[in-house]
């Protein structure tokens, strides 16, 4: 029995009503759970040669870094916004409640670099399938696609490439 699956804290109706939240925050302060999900994914993807664990903001940031520094590669990140300070590509996309940006710095990548993108839930997979078209666009090959959470009722699968091998620590309907 894993630890880190009961201390994924589930909050009703946010940010909006009707959307179940898993929020990893719990799962984080507790050390055992922590050091779980790190390990689980870096025995997953210790021999995948990657040269680069792409995370998304915010939440893939706090596994991305850890798994990035086990790995032994280089940690890139994907932002909101207006966030990072040089020439960056971006893509607007639908998230399961409203519409968002992401964008990665164009020098992030280089092109046939091998990379795991890291984010901690899939539900409908717009931010994901964002994601993977900013790595594609540097011309990054990805590897694999990396999640704590996975909300299957919610399809995000279905929005990306079959060909990727996708990761989930624990699937939800």
């Amino acid at each position: 029995m894993t630890v880190f699956q009961d201390k994924i804290r589930i909050v009703p109706d946010f940010p909006k009503k009707g959307i179940e939240f898993y929020d990893i925050t719990t799962l984080i302060k507790d050390k055992q759970a922590f050091a779980e999900v790190i390990d689980l994914f870096y025995e997953k993807f210790k021999n995948y040669n990657l040269d680069y664990v792409v995370a998304v903001e915010s939440r893939g940031y706090l596994f991305g870094a850890p798994l990035a520094y086990k790995l032994k590669c280089g940690l890139v990140i994907i932002r909101k916004p207006n966030k990072l300070p040089a020439k960056t590509e971006r893509i607007e996309y639908g998230l399961e409640y409203g519409k968002d940006i992401l964008e990665i710095h164009t020098d992030s990548i280089e092109p046939g670099k091998k990379v795991l993108i890291i984010d901690d839930l899939l539900a409908t997979g717009g931010t994901i399938k964002a994601a993977c078209s900013l790595v594609e666009k540097l011309q990054g090959h990805i590897e694999a696609l990396a999640f704590v959470v996975e909300l299957k009722n919610l399809n995000g699968r279905k929005q990306l490439s079959q060909d990727l091998p996708i990761f989930s620590l624990l699937q939800a309907d």
